[in-house]
């Protein structure tokens, strides 16, 4: 097969890891940076161009697009798609992952755990939203925030006013959510490829830091999923429309809650905490599904 990836650097862990899995299979995959493609549109010849040359001949596309760049590789992965390449995550499928507001919405219609989330424009509602989670303490979060980046905990209600009014005032929009103290720190990374949990990580923050996210200094380790939480992952990520996602979920008193789907996880954490060939099964899931013209949502929903 012939596979393209989205990305913008082709020496990170999980990219060279894709690479290297694709090519012990027989496989071509190339990179493919992200800001150098452009969309062509004309009627019926949906195109892209990579570095001034129109693009042809591609099997496969995994989108492998960075947070701070949605907009734009979402319109890039989409000409893909209305040219039949198969991808191996649909672009309605990763926006819906990229809003967390909308994510949470939707896997709130399906009952899925999550923590107590409120949501206001006005910040003059302050104080509604902290008791509507039943703080403080509150977990206050940037929408558009990755990796922990803009993840405030807020341990009282004047603390929390001050967070809020800060962000508001600059104009972005946020998340309140209730802080799961008996999670301690700590959360699950499920790694789901193709409806089934392949390997579960338990991910540890840093010392005093309440975020567990690697990137922000924290350690990994092997842990056996219970039942409940493995169904919980295969069910987030069905209803998310993402064939391969990282499910982060934390250890309530009442079950497993969902924090975030994460429509391209890094396998760098946990290829090492599991000893597992993560990359090598996402190439062999696209081997078996790839087909053309194959996408599911067709730009719906």
């Amino acid at each position: 097969m012939k596979i393209a990836m989205l990305a913008r650097n082709a020496s990170l862990y999980s990219h060279r890891r894709l690479v290297e899995a694709a090519e012990a299979r027989g496989h071509t995959l190339d990179i493919l940076n992200t800001l150098r493609c452009t969309v062509q549109i004309a009627s019926h010849r949906p195109t892209v161009a990579y570095e001034g040359e129109t693009i042809t001949g591609y099997d496969a596309v995994i989108p492998r697009i960075g947070a701070s760049i949605t907009h734009y590789g979402l319109a890039i992965l989409r000409q893909f798609e209305m040219a039949g390449v198969w991808p191996l995550n649909e672009s309605v499928a990763i926006g819906r992952s990229r809003d967390k507001l909308r994510s949470m919405q939707i896997l709130a219609k399906y009952g899925l755990g999550l923590p107590l989330t409120a949501f206001a424009h006005d910040p003059k509602q302050t104080s509604q939203i902290i008791k509507a989670v039943n703080g403080p303490p509150v977990v206050i979060k940037l929408l558009e925030g990755t990796q922990g980046i803009g993840v405030v905990l807020a341990e009282t209600e004047a603390s929390a006013k001050s967070v809020i009014e800060a962000f508001r005032g600059a104009n972005v929009n946020i998340l309140v959510q209730e802080f799961i103290k008996e999670a301690g720190g700590t959360d699950i990374r499920a790694l789901v490829v193709g409806g089934k949990v392949v390997a579960a990580m338990q991910r540890t923050g840093a010392p005093d830091d309440f975020r567990s996210n690697l990137h922000r200094g924290g350690s990994a380790q092997l842990i056996k999923i219970t039942p409940e939480e493995r169904s919980t992952a295969v069910r987030a990520a069905r209803r998310m429309g993402l064939n391969v996602c990282g499910v982060d979920m934390l250890r309530s008193n009442h079950g497993p809650v969902i924090m975030e789907v994460n429509s391209s996880p890094g396998l760098e954490g946990i290829e090492t905490a599991t000893g597992k060939d993560i990359a090598g099964m996402i190439i062999d899931f696209i081997a078996t599904h790839a087909a053309a013209g194959k996408t599911k949502t067709k730009g719906k929903g």
